[in-house]
């Protein structure tokens, strides 16, 4: 149980950043908006901060984080790159895409951070609040989802706020995070990149710009028992086989509503049954697959508050980001420990 601290929030701007990068480098916690969602940033050579921020979100230490750097250098003096992960970086850097490679000798991201792991997972945000607080903080910054592990992520302060008040020091309040699904994330160890997580960048944009394909995700991995430490876990993040999960259960590629279910829907026709639904919220209404995005986790949540047992999710296509859209929903579906 973590203790109950004073939760600052700070409207972004240069102040804010100063503030944020300070609070980082004394060991705090600070949330903060990315292009994807809101992350929750602690020193990622901290090990003290990094036992923090698994505290705060009550996230299992066998899950590895991602380190964000302002740039491809400072990526790189952290983690060795292959000839696919400098193509990818070159093409998606700064951007909603995450890589996994071998870190560098004397690499100074903490075992913490990286789960024991001999491999590292980087990113450079596209956002100019979270570039900000990374040029200022000038070390590496481990920045998981800012909520409580395993629920809908956040895409407004508010929610961060009201998943983690009390438990961190500070909320940098960036507005609305327009991706609104996590970075894609690719293992690039040698040999054929990896798809381990769908996400901002679709599969048909990294196979265009390496030139080739991408092998497809692993199985997902399952969390274990509460204090119970699994013999593999995860080699990156996003890879439980239950996450970004509601109160409600959800129901997908549902074609018909009952009543009493909320509604997911998406595009311009309602499923049979939409009448008799206690709540609708429509992610994309002319079925624009990035403005879906944009809007998921954000619906969720709403519909979660309603308090609808179950969400009737309506069928998304799964090209685009319609794949990171329908690995969210899959997770936030399954089946819960």
């Amino acid at each position: 149980m973590t203790a109950t601290i004073f939760t600052r929030v700070l409207a972004a701007g240069d102040a804010a950043a100063t503030t944020a990068a300070r609070v980082l480098r004394d060991g705090g916690l600070v949330a903060f908006p990315t292009e994807t969602v809101y992350g929750l940033g602690a020193d990622a050579t901290n090990a003290a901060a990094v036992a923090r921020l698994y505290a705060a979100k009550g996230r299992p230490r066998f899950n590895p984080l991602i380190a964000h750097v302002p740039d491809a250098a400072a990526a790189w003096a952290l983690g060795r790159a292959d000839s696919a992960a400098e193509k990818l970086a070159a093409a998606f850097w700064p951007g909603p895409l995450t890589l996994v490679v071998a870190k560098a000798g004397g690499c100074p991201v903490c075992d913490l951070a990286t789960a024991g792991l001999d491999t590292l997972a980087l990113r450079v945000p596209d956002h100019p609040v979270a570039q900000a607080i990374l040029a200022a903080c000038g070390r590496p910054v481990v920045a998981p989802s800012a909520n409580r592990s395993g629920h809908v992520s956040p895409t407004t302060a508010a929610h961060v706020v009201g998943d983690l008040a009390g438990r961190i020091d500070l909320v940098v309040d960036g507005g609305a995070t327009p991706v609104g699904v996590e970075s894609t994330i690719v293992a690039c160890l040698g040999g054929t990149p990896r798809l381990l997580r769908p996400g901002g960048v679709p599969r048909e944009a990294l196979e265009a710009a390496l030139g080739g394909p991408v092998a497809d995700p692993p199985a997902a991995v399952a969390a274990p028992s509460p204090g119970v430490v699994p013999e593999a876990g995860p080699i990156a993040p996003g890879m439980l086989s239950s996450h970004y999960a509601p109160r409600a259960l959800l129901r997908l590629r549902a074609k018909t509503v009952a009543p009493g279910e909320a509604l997911l829907a998406f595009g311009p026709t309602l499923p049979a049954g939409a009448e008799h639904a206690s709540a609708v919220l429509n992610l994309s209404a002319s079925g624009d697959l990035a403005e879906a995005a944009a809007a998921l986790f954000a619906h969720l949540r709403a519909l979660d508050a309603s308090g609808a047992p179950v969400i009737a999710v309506a069928p998304i296509p799964r090209h685009g980001l319609g794949a990171a859209i329908a690995d969210r929903l899959a997770r936030a579906a399954a089946p819960r420990g």
